[in-house]
């Protein structure tokens, strides 16, 4: 395909961890790619990080376009000539909103303007960036049942804000689709991500990427009894291209995970590849009262707090049959989050550890003894 032919993708919230990985993965295919960011600001550093990874010829295959989910301007002209749309922006707090609605509302909103403006347009297809926790919250999740995408969360005072905003955004796209007029057949898939680890490619790394940061950084003493549903961005980033395309995807919503692993089987990943280089990390399961306490003055804790003690049991046969879903295993996603965490100085270097001798024998170097 010539770049005048290829396709035209419109992808929201380019900026972001997994819509960073859906870019490449989209230049490296072929398409034309029009990014959505809030603020022109960051327009060099984008194409910079892309430029990185897929080259510097992609210039006439990448554009930017100023759209914000929160207000009705661009949106439509950003949607007027594209063949399809991943819609990947949604906020993702680093910490509980002080009110719900700060991020509920944005997160429907926004996606209803995407596919409002999709609607509009000659688009054929929406891929949204849904999640795990629009499926699974709510329910007992004690490993007495496996979920798949027939479930949706029960939204109760158990739930938490994202939790709530995830589920009532894709709510509200699937009934957006379903009372399009006849003969406007736009399609809708959603990808259902757990907690998405990985490369980052620079330093504005996700919130998912406090789990490998927190180990390297020993921001914890110990590892809370917290289980996931992990899978790697890149994986990710190809189940949507795959979404997009594929024509069976089309009114489906696909959990896009793969092992579930425990917080300290992750710990002890980070630890064995990274110990020997002077990292500290924790490798003992932290007692839930502790957690409870750091969680009084630490976000993030604050948003794996419910947490505790839960399973994630999940039936991924839809998108390993209808898009070859063929997940990487965790050793690689977590070391690769960890190694970019690194080389883009999110994570520092560990200091330099001071040589001791050991007690039995430090005597005999003291200069008294060597004088007697």
């Amino acid at each position: 395909m010539t770049n005048d032919a290829a396709p035209l993708v419109l992808l929201t919230g380019l900026s972001g961890f997994i819509a960073q990985h859906c870019a490449v993965a989209l230049l490296r295919a072929g398409y034309r790619v029009r990014g959505t960011l809030r603020s022109p600001a960051r327009f060099p550093k984008i194409l910079e990080t892309l430029s990185r990874e897929v080259g510097t010829d992609i210039t006439s295959r990448l554009e930017f376009v100023v759209c914000d989910l929160s207000s009705d301007d661009g949106w439509d002209a950003a949607a007027s000539d594209v063949t399809y749309v991943l819609h990947v922006a949604s906020p993702l707090p680093k910490g509980p909103p002080d009110h719900p609605s700060d991020l509920i509302v944005p997160a429907r909103e926004g996606a209803l303007r995407v596919l409002k403006a999709a609607a509009a347009g000659p688009a054929r297809r929406v891929v949204m960036t849904s999640s795990i926790a629009a499926i699974i919250y709510g329910h007992r999740r004690d490993g007495s049942e496996v979920y798949d995408e027939s479930y949706w969360s029960r939204l109760d005072d158990s739930v938490g804000a994202y939790e709530w905003s995830k589920t009532l955004a894709e709510r509200a796209a699937w009934n957006f689709v379903k009372a399009l007029p006849a003969g406007r057949n736009l399609e809708l898939a959603t990808i259902n991500p757990g907690l998405v680890l990985g490369p980052v490619l620079d330093d504005a790394y996700a919130v998912s990427g406090e789990t490998v940061k927190k180990l390297l950084g020993r921001e914890l003493p110990a590892v809370p009894d917290i289980s996931f549903a992990c899978v790697d961005v890149r994986d990710v980033a190809d189940a949507h291209v795959a979404a997009m395309t594929v024509p069976e995807a089309a009114g489906k919503r696909f959990l896009c995970a793969g092992e579930q692993a425990s917080f300290l089987v992750i710990a002890r990943i980070v630890h064995d590849h990274f110990a020997p280089r002077g990292y500290r990390v924790p490798t003992r399961r932290l007692p839930t009262f502790t957690l409870r306490l750091a969680a009084l003055w630490d976000a993030p804790v604050r948003l794996v707090l419910q947490e505790v003690g839960k399973r994630m049991d999940l039936d991924t046969s839809r998108i390993r049959n209808v898009l070859g879903f063929r997940p990487r295993s965790l050793e690689e996603m977590v070391v690769s989050m960890g190694e970019s965490l690194i080389a883009h100085g999110v994570v520092s270097p560990p200091p330099p550890r001071k040589f001791r001798l050991p007690r039995p024998f430090a005597g005999h170097f003291s200069p008294d003894l060597q004088s007697k």
